[in-house]
């Protein structure tokens, strides 16, 4: 699901010859990637044990991912997508459904017991960074190499 967002900005900036949705394919991509990648290190470094292990007698019949919990990597992913579809295409049309859908992925990880709401949280800053970073990256390196896409 997280690949639709690159993939979906490729394939109409392939079918209207615009080299700058191709471009920010790539920096969705990145930003996604990097996501996944830190949100990994993060969980094997903090060791915190997820909701429905710690309290089984507060969140009953609760099956779920047994790795660590901190950060979601789900709301990462999630939020990482949208804030890279959002600078993208900065028009309310995109950013309101890109955010709700975020902020419900993130929801849905705590109302099904496998992450607590800071985890949550330290995944939408992370995601949201992430996606932050590899597109300020992305117009540092157009700019010192004088390139601007077509149709930018």
């Amino acid at each position: 699901m997280a690949l639709a967002e690159p993939l979906g900005l490729l394939i109409a900036g392939q079918l209207g010859h615009n080299d700058y949705l191709k471009q920010q394919a790539l920096v969705g991509l990145v930003a996604i990637g990097g996501s996944v990648v830190v949100s990994t290190a993060l969980k094997v470094v903090t060791h915190r044990e997820r909701p429905y292990l710690a309290y089984p007698d507060l969140i009953t019949g609760k099956q779920g991912p047994t790795d660590y919990s901190f950060p979601s990597g789900h709301a990462s992913v999630a939020f990482a997508t949208a804030t890279s579809l959002s600078l993208a295409i900065p028009k309310w049309y995109v950013i309101v459904p890109s955010y709700t859908y975020a902020a419900t992925v993130g929801y849905s990880r705590m109302y099904l017991g496998v992450h607590y709401p800071s985890d949550v949280l330290g995944g939408a800053i992370l995601g949201s960074g992430t996606a932050y970073l590899t597109y300020k990256a992305n117009q540092w390196l157009r700019k010192k190499y004088k390139h601007q896409p077509k149709g930018y």
